[in-house]
């Protein structure tokens, strides 16, 4: 549309047609008002014409436009779209006369506050029109969707008809084209899916297939739903086992994490229950995706491997290790895994191919030369290093300095892998030749030590070592003596003792302080001994025992230290040696008199407690030593003796026990009642007089007497567990259940703290046959002492059977290294399982004597005579004096001259009885008064030292 009009000088003018029509109408109101005009007679005319409807003659105007021809779009509707105004700027507006929506799609709606999404008019239309939208499935069209077709308004011709066959003719040649592969890529993708997200039911595939399994060839499964609940309680009991295993963590309470990473102890990894398989599938797919995210990553590879060894499969592991090589082929870890791994023969081709790709490996040249099972073989292989060493001489001839260290360091092994080759002239050659070339090496020093005292040449070892410190200083070497005492621990494990020796004495005091060498020496030894190298343990002794020759506790645990890891001629040659140098030392004459009683050598033990008394006059300890060995020995005069002149010379309170003890178990009753009565005089805030006096008036049947000595006893001493526990004892074997239950609560209102009086409690109203009540005080106690081990251990034996795994975890919790606690879980236990609780428990606390019966009686049912014999010899040699059952077999006034090993046969013979007792709550029927007297000692707790 052309608006614009020629001007008079020639310019062009834009008119728009509202302007023209806003002239036009102002020319003609202003004729009107001027009336007739004198025209001409075209205008006339032209007026006439108009002036036929009635109206008023129109008078032109004079403008150019008069004389052009009437635009087409005047009269016109406006199109489709089209804004007034839109091209200046002007915007529409709304009111309320107004029917529908007046405004463009991106503006804001009258909301201000409107939600996103609904700001503007078009977030609003466009919601409407997904709301009304229908999704029936009779609007579906399988082209189109939904939404149908932009051009189903138009015909649907043949051509278009022949169109869309040719189209789909194409499509089913390419589906089937790549059918194959795509159903193959759709398996994979299943099977990684399964496998990163298993089902339940797969994971309990293994359990769903044992369940399934039918007792009887031929037969069906018979009640399938009785099996899937063994199940369940099997599954239970292998996950009580994990808890249990994870609260224990280790006998010494730390947990044992190696830091140098996943491959270092993959051992870990092997699977103990059969519920672990799950986490071997987990493993594995870790793996899996590791190696494929870096497959040029060794570990990897080696970590495939080693999870599928220990899992059983072995071919597995070789084949993934052999490619683990193809993918690292510089990697030395990878092949020589390759060859543990292979066997034989294959190990060797192995080897070779690895020697192709990193012809200076000194480890796989090792592993070359151990494959060997010729000496001229292995001699072979080494000498090829040397082609090698001559050739890194020539380089570093040609260039002085370059990297002569690093590659002689590299080489020491073959060096020494050469020296142990050859025969001893030879081996000394090559070790000067090996020093020269690598000044800076330990390794090689301590080697040539090694040779020496191979060959019996004792005398050079220590001045090899003398020199090496003295080389390597000079050299700038700094000596490191935590190395070197690895060092020596190797040389022990081999059988260098001397050049060990002479290691420990050189660098044992290198780079500690003066105030801390005590100290850190006994630390060293005890690390020694824990490693398993004694004769370095042993040299550390000696040492410290030079430099502190006047300190005592070195001395003892040097004698410890002999005791259990030496023999009795050095034990008695080190205690001779103690007691030159600390003459005030009771307990080291007492190891030397004991070493010579058991090897039978009484007069011995005599001429030492003689020299013992001799240096200590006034030696409690040494007077009942000697007691001890004259009564023990039958010499009962002497003991009697002896017990007379330590009474007049140093008259304490175990002394006077002992002196009744001694009456007592010889039959002398009214001696021993008098020795009681004069000692009390003396003594009577010692509570085991007080008991000992009871107790031989409840063996006379006395039950007044003893009773009034057990009060008289509380009122000195109100505080002794003991004598509440015998009081009790006594009025409940008398029948008096009633009393003996207000005597344990009026002793629980003076000791609460005490668990051995809320033990005794807890049994009292189990032998009663009240249980509820029983379960309410072991809560109760459980309160007030949270941290007693023989507590927690007494409420799992109250739990019912299916209840006392669980009650073992929460015990575990609270008394993690308990040896009750550890013993009450170890009864609830399988064989295997049960065999480590009670390793664990003698380790903890090798004095309870409990539990070395209740081991001794667990390898009598189900070990052999080779275990029985070991548990028995280990007893003996911790000589144990503490423990419930122990105590009342030891103490027992007919069994006081018994060996440890007759008590340990005696506790374990009885331990049957006393269990079921206790564990289903038997009251004790009525019996003779002798059989009450027996009774008596067999129940009682009471340690008498």
């Amino acid at each position: 549309m052309d608006r614009s009009l020629a001007a008079a000088d020639g310019s062009a003018i834009v008119v728009y047609p509202a302007v023209i029509l806003l002239v036009v109408g102002k020319t003609m109101a202003s004729s009107a008002k001027q009336g007739p005009k004198i025209v001409s007679k075209s205008s006339a005319g032209g007026a006439g014409a108009a002036g036929a409807g009635g109206g008023l003659p129109v008078m032109p105007l004079a403008s150019p436009l008069m004389g052009k021809k009437k635009k087409p779009f005047l009269g016109m509707p406006a199109p489709l779209g089209y804004v007034p105004g839109l091209g200046r700027g002007a915007t529409g507006f709304t009111t309320r006369s107004d029917i529908g929506p007046a405004r463009d799609a991106n503006d804001p709606v009258d909301d201000r506050h409107a939600a996103p999404g609904k700001r503007t008019v078009g977030d609003q239309m466009k919601k409407k029109e997904e709301d009304e939208e229908d999704l029936n499935d009779t609007n579906y069209d399988e082209f189109n969707g939904y939404a149908g077709s932009l051009f189903s308004s138009g015909p649907y011709e043949k051509d278009d008809e022949e169109a869309d066959a040719i189209y789909a003719a194409l499509d089913k040649r390419m589906d089937e084209r790549r059918k194959e592969r795509r159903e193959l890529r759709e398996k994979d993708e299943i099977e990684k899916y399964r496998m990163e997200r298993p089902k339940i039911q797969q994971q309990f595939s293994d359990l769903k297939l044992a369940g399934l399994n039918t007792p009887y060839p031929g037969s069906m499964t018979p009640g399938t739903g009785e099996l899937d609940m063994r199940k369940i309680g099997q599954a239970r009991n292998t996950l009580m086992d994990m808890r249990l295993s994870q609260v224990s963590d280790s006998v010494s309470g730390q947990t044992v994490v190696d830091p140098k990473g996943y491959l270092t102890d993959l051992n870990s990894m092997i699977p103990t229950h059969g519920g672990d398989i799950s986490d071997i599938k987990k493993a594995r797919l870790l793996l899996k995706s590791v190696r494929e995210t870096n497959p040029h990553h060794p570990p990897a590879w080696i970590a495939s491997a080693r999870l599928e060894e220990v899992t059983g499969k072995l071919q597995v592991a070789r084949n993934l290790i052999m490619k683990g090589t193809e993918m690292c082929p510089k990697s030395e870890d990878v092949w020589l895994e390759a060859a543990r791994l292979q066997p034989g023969d294959t190990a060797k081709a192995v080897v070779a191919q690895a020697v192709r790709h990193l012809p200076q490996s000194v480890r796989i040249y090792i592993r070359a030369a151990e494959l060997e099972t010729d000496m001229r073989a292995k001699k072979r292989v080494l000498r090829k290093v040397r082609l090698w060493k001559t050739a890194v001489e020539l380089e570093n001839q040609r260039m002085p300095g370059s990297c002569s260290a690093e590659l002689w360091s590299v080489a020491l092994l073959l060096w020494l892998a050469l020296a142990r080759l050859e025969t001893y002239e030879n081996a000394r050659r090559v070790l000067n030749k090996a020093r020269e070339n690598i000044p800076t090496d330990r390794h090689i020093w301590i080697t040539a030590a090694k040779l020496e005292e191979a060959n019996d040449n004792v005398q050079m070892v220590e001045k090899i070592i003398d020199r090496a410190i003295t080389s390597l200083r000079a050299n700038g070497v700094e000596i490191n003596r935590e190395q070197w005492i690895q060092d020596a621990e190797e040389c022990d494990k081999a059988g260098s003792v001397a050049t060990c020796q002479a290691v420990i004495r050189d660098v044992i005091g290198i780079g500690i302080e003066e105030e801390d060498r005590k100290h850190t020496w006994m630390e060293d030894a005890d690390s020694c001994v824990s490693h398993g190298a004694l004769e370095c343990a042993r040299a550390i002794y000696a040492h410290a025992l030079q430099v502190f020759p006047s300190k005592k506790s070195v001395w003892l645990r040097a004698a410890y230290f002999e005791k259990n890891n030496g023999t009795r001629e050095s034990l008695e040659a080190l205690l001779q040696r103690a007691v030159a140098h600390c003459p005030k030392a009771e307990v080291l004459w007492l190891m030397g008199a004991k070493s010579k009683w058991l090897a039978e050598d009484v007069p011995a033990a005599r001429s030492i407690l003689a020299l013992a008394f001799q240096a200590n006059p006034n030696s409690e300890e040494i007077w009942l030593a000697a007691v001890k060995l004259e009564s023990e020995n039958n010499e009962y005069e002497r003991a009697r003796r002896l017990l007379a002149k330590a009474r007049s010379s140093a008259p304490t309170a175990r002394v006077f026990m002992k002196s009744v003890k001694l009456e007592w178990v010889l039959g002398n009753i009214d001696a021993a009642q008098e020795l009681c009565t004069e000692a009390l005089k003396h003594y009577e805030d010692f509570p085991k007089l007080w008991m000992m006096r009871g107790q031989i008036e409840e063996q006379g049947e006395n039950m007044d007497k003893a009773r009034e000595a057990y009060n008289q006893g509380l009122k000195k001493c109100p505080h002794s567990s003991g004598l509440w526990w015998l009081l009790s004892r006594l009025e409940e074997r008398v029948g008096q259940l009633t009393r003996a239950r207000a005597i344990l609560e009026k002793a629980r209102l003076k000791n609460s703290q005490s668990p051995e009086l809320w033990l005794e409690s807890v049994r009292l109203e189990f032998r009663a046959g009240l249980k509820n009540i029983a379960n309410t005080l072991m809560a109760k106690a459980l309160q007030e002492c949270p941290n007693s081990g023989i507590l927690w251990a007494e409420a799992v034996f109250l739990e019912a059977r299916p209840q006392r795994k669980t009650k073992s975890v929460d015990a575990l919790k609270k008394c993690e290294h308990d040896p009750h606690v550890l013993l009450a879980v170890a009864n609830e236990r399988k064989i295997t399982k049960a065999r480590e609780w009670f390793l664990r428990t003698v380790k903890i606390e090798p004095d309870l004597g409990d539990a070395w019966a209740l081991f001794y009686k667990f390898e009598l049912q189900h070990g052999t005579e080779e275990q029985q014999e070991e548990v028995r010899k280990r007893c003996e040699n911790a000589e144990p004096r503490h423990g419930e059952l122990w105590c009342a077999e030891s103490k027992h006034v007919l069994n006081w001259q018994k060996k440890t090993g007759e008590i340990l046969a005696g506790v374990a013979s009885k331990i049957k009885n006393i269990l079921r007792k206790r564990k289903f709550g038997l009251k004790m029927p009525e019996k003779s008064h002798q059989s009450v007297r027996k009774q008596i000692w067999t129940c009682s707790t009471i340690v008498l030292d």
